[in-house]
């Protein structure tokens, strides 16, 4: 029989830090402690202070379990953003003092994420340009890194420019800044959107927790329903570049570009899911981008957070669509670049980035053009499959190991389509074919479906709810891998 000391260091073991298992929003961990987390908050909901405390010893927790030491990091960020936002906005500081604030605010929180991400990319292009040997640095990327840095830089500046006030306590701008339901992956929160929330400090309605439960379902079966499995076979295309025909290469690439929808928009659902039972409302994130005819409105359904983040603090600032066309397009395909190394220390991101600013610019170029066309299906079918062809296809750089394997990967399109291939690959993968099918006819269901399956799931009795988190579980745990696979964007 085990020993009290044997389940003390067990229980210490599974509540420490473990770089190989990260707590996850798919993990039963997180589930666990999730639900003894729940009854203590909602006793202290209305004692504001007792409240944010607590909320925020679990954030930092969460943070800790998923980066170890950088839980420093992210509460010495907090306290200095917090420290130079109040000079910013005192009113004895003068113009010279408050510039002088929010230049070394930016400067640390872009400094570290420069730092810690950029480092070694920059080394290897200066190994590569000069014949020099400086040798990589030993880094690990903190998880979350870029978008609470983000978070953070819109805080300042809007402080700066007087759209919000400083907090009154570093407790709740560290609330802000480490909510930790989207705190290692988005939705990137703003302050004019979150900070009067916590103020406000109001109780969910049984509407929001039931329809944040809904989200949660359906984040768990995007993410770790079928992201997780179809991911299985995606791996096999882009870890053998070049090691299979034109059908499967081609499938490969269709199920990646499901995978990273379902995985990234799976997290953002629990993510708002989580917020909403606890009273918070985080800004929707996905709508649907699949659904998109041209590379504009993708961007104004993908990642919405970030695009949003990029237009107000990148392209506006550089002039946005005020500067005439030609500067329009360059604002465009700058900010798109600094959108792509954003996403990775690499230049397979930067093209990535770059081509998404370059059709950013095509459109709007070809917009007089289109418009004569007229909006008939056929002009509609043509539109949609000449955008998702471009987004498919970038996806292929965002995650092959390379850019010479991106290129691999595409040079495999053009091989064997034969009957006998595709129906060898449906009999082998007919599971694989069902589960993208259906995300597909999901996808495509008109949003009004959407929100009347989420209104009936929040008036349902309980019985069905249990019913259905039970299929979902099961459904998991039939089609799990052997560990809970990361979080796409968790490394960002």
């Amino acid at each position: 029989m085990a020993s009290l000391n044997d389940i003390a260091s067990n229980i210490a073991e599974v509540l420490s830090y473990n770089p190989a298992e990260p707590l996850l929003f798919s993990s039963g961990t997180f589930w666990a402690l999730f639900l003894g987390f729940l009854p203590l908050y909602s006793l202290l909901r209305k004692r504001w202070t007792q409240m944010a405390v607590f909320v925020l010893a679990f954030s930092f927790y969460f943070y800790y379990r998923c980066s170890g030491v950088f839980v420093l990091l992210l509460a010495g960020t907090s306290l200095v953003d917090w420290l130079l936002s109040r000079l910013i906005a005192r009113p004895g500081s003068g113009p010279t003092l408050r510039r002088t604030a929010l230049v070394v605010s930016l400067l640390c929180s872009l400094g570290i994420l420069a730092y810690f991400k950029y480092a070694n990319f920059f080394l290897w292009n200066i190994n590569a340009t000069v014949g020099s040997n400086f040798q990589p640095l030993d880094l690990i990327l903190p998880v979350g890194i870029s978008f609470y840095t983000f978070q953070s830089v819109s805080y300042i500046v809007d402080v700066y420019k007087g759209r919000v006030a400083p907090t009154r306590t570093w407790l709740e701008y560290a609330f802000f800044l480490a909510f930790f339901p989207a705190l290692v992956a988005g939705p990137i929160v703003r302050a004019d959107y979150f900070l009067p929330q916590i103020r406000r400090n109001t109780t969910a309605t049984r509407e929001e927790t039931f329809t944040g439960f809904w989200l949660i379902i359906l984040g768990v079966v995007k993410k770790a329903v079928i992201a997780d499995y179809i991911a299985q076979y995606n791996d096999l295309i882009f870890q053998t570049p070049g090691g299979y025909n034109g059908f499967e290469t081609l499938m490969g690439i269709a199920g990646y570009t499901m995978q990273i929808y379902c995985d990234f928009s799976g997290y953002s659902d629990m993510a708002i899911g989580i917020a909403l039972i606890m009273g918070f409302k985080l800004a929707k994130n996905f709508n649907f981008p699949y659904k998109s005819r041209n590379l504009t409105d993708f961007w104004h359904r993908w990642h919405i957070s970030l695009s949003t983040w990029l237009r107000d603090y990148i392209y506006i600032p550089l002039g946005g669509n005020r500067k005439g066309t030609a500067r329009t397009y360059a604002n465009n395909f700058a900010t798109m670049l600094i959108g792509g190394l954003w996403h990775g220390a690499a230049w397979k991101f930067v093209f990535w980035g770059a081509m998404h600013g370059a059709g950013l610019a095509v459109h709007k170029a070809a917009r007089p053009w289109l418009g004569r066309l007229g909006d008939s299906w056929p002009v509609k079918a043509l539109s949609w499959t000449v955008t998702m062809a471009l987004v498919a296809a970038l996806w292929v750089f965002f995650r092959a190991d390379s850019w010479s394997d991106s290129w691999t990967v595409l040079g495999s399109l053009a091989g064997d389509y034969s009957p006998a291939k595709i129906a060898a690959f449906a009999s082998a993968r007919m599971l694989w074919l069902i589960l993208m099918a259906t995300i597909i006819v999901a996808h495509c269901l008109p949003t009004a479906f959407w929100d009347k399956a989420a209104a009936w799931f929040v008036r349902t009795p309980w019985l069905v709810k249990l019913l259905i988190l039970i299929s979902v579980v099961q459904l998991v745990l039939e089609l799990r891998g052997e560990s809970v696979a990361p979080f796409i964007y968790f490394q960002f």
